[in-house]
C-alpha cells in the first residue's frame, strides 16, 4: 500500500501524519509532501512525536512535484490549502482523502497553551489516521 500525505509546508500534521501510519505498519509505503514545502520539520511537531516515542526528526519537507507522475493507492490532504492547490496527479491515484486538522503552528498564546495546542492536534491526527488505518490500510492477514 503506498501513500501520500500532503499539507501545504509539509513540515507538522503531515510529517506526524507520516510518522503516525509508518508506526502503525511497517509495511505501509508512507511518504508526505507540501505544496509549498518548508526548510525543515517543525521543532514542536518533532518534540511532540517524540512523547509518543515516534522520531521524525530525520524527515525532510518535499514538494509534491517530486510525486505527481507516481502510482498512489491513497492521496490524503490534511489541510484546506493542500486540498485547495493539491496538483494534477499523472500516475493513477485509486483514492483521494481530505482529513483536516487546524494548524498548531498558528496557535496564539503562551508556550504551554501552544504546546496544548500541538499535542490536541497531534492526538486528533493519531486518532484518525489510527481509524483510517483499521478500516482501509490494513492488510487482509
Amino acid at each position: 500500500m503506498k501513500i501520500l500525505i500532503l499539507c501545504t509546508g509539509n513540515s507538522c500534521r503531515s510529517q506526524m501524519a507520516h510518522g503516525f501510519l509508518q508506526s502503525f505498519d511497517k509495511s505501509l509505503q508512507v511518504f508526505s509532501a507540501g505544496t509549498n514545502p518548508t526548510e525543515k520539520v517543525n521543532p514542536t511537531a518533532i518534540m511532540v512525536m517524540k512523547e509518543e516515542g515516534i522520531d521524525i526528526s530525520n524527515h525532510t519537507p518535499k514538494n509534491v512535484k517530486q510525486y505527481t507522475l507516481e502510482e498512489w493507492d491513497y492521496v490524503i490532504t490534511v489541510c484546506g490549502g493542500a486540498k485547495e492547490t493539491c496538483p494534477v496527479f499523472d500516475g493513477i491515484v485509486k483514492h483521494y482523502l481530505h482529513i483536516g486538522f487546524d494548524d498548531p503552528s498558528e496557535a496564539v498564546g503562551s508556550s504551554e497553551f501552544i504546546h496544548s495546542e500541538y499535542i490536541r492536534v497531534r492526538d486528533e491526527i493519531k486518532k484518525t489516521f489510527y481509524e483510517l488505518y483499521i478500516s482501509k490500510l490494513k492488510r487482509n492477514e
